[in-house]
């Protein structure tokens, strides 16, 4: 079984590559997705799902953390998709990021009005990436991205969580993560 592995950070990896059930990943002001990567690498192929909950002190603007599904090409380009919890306009938003050729981002307000969220990407039969707000046992869709399971030339994805601190301002943040689940 493929064991997961960080990018971007030299802290060792929560559960010698296994994730137990409650880990943090600390963000280090002034980066943004080369923030740190918790990934397990996954066949784009292979992918069903990952989800994750997650929550932080959301303190500056674009602190931000969630899931993360890359893709990676042979020509050594990538294409990705992040999803969770962004700081902007004085509070937290769930944030959906894709980048294909540019980067498009949309937010919603945390139904909660607070600082944790549970979410999922989950490849559907109609073979679209869809991002969904679960709680409880309700599944709330925040976006669907038709092209990603088309893509040609990938090698493999890096499918995890990230936290990042884009401004320099503060210190680390520190992202809590649970119960993370990728298939």
């Amino acid at each position: 079984m493929t064991q997961f592995q960080f990018a971007n950070s030299d802290d060792p990896v929560p559960g010698n590559g296994n994730p137990p059930a409650e880990f943090t990943i600390k963000a280090k002001p002034g980066r943004d997705l080369c923030a740190p990567i918790l990934y397990k690498p996954v066949a784009l192929s292979a992918f069903k799902r990952a989800r994750v909950a997650f929550n932080a002190q959301w303190t500056h603007r674009y602190d931000q953390g969630g899931l993360l599904f890359v893709l990676n090409y042979r020509d050594g380009s990538r294409k990705w998709l992040k999803a969770g919890i962004e700081l902007t306009h004085g509070k937290p938003h769930l944030s959906a990021v894709t980048k294909d050729r540019y980067a498009d981002w949309s937010l919603l307000p945390v139904p909660s009005g607070g600082n944790a969220a549970t979410l999922e990407m989950v490849r559907e039969a109609d073979n679209s990436l869809w991002v969904y707000l679960v709680e409880g046992v309700s599944k709330s869709p925040i976006r669907e991205v038709t092209w990603v399971f088309e893509e040609k030339e990938v090698t493999e994805c890096w499918v995890g969580v990230f936290a990042a601190r884009p401004g320099n301002e503060g210190g680390e943040l520190e992202v809590n993560f649970g119960h993370l689940i990728v298939e």
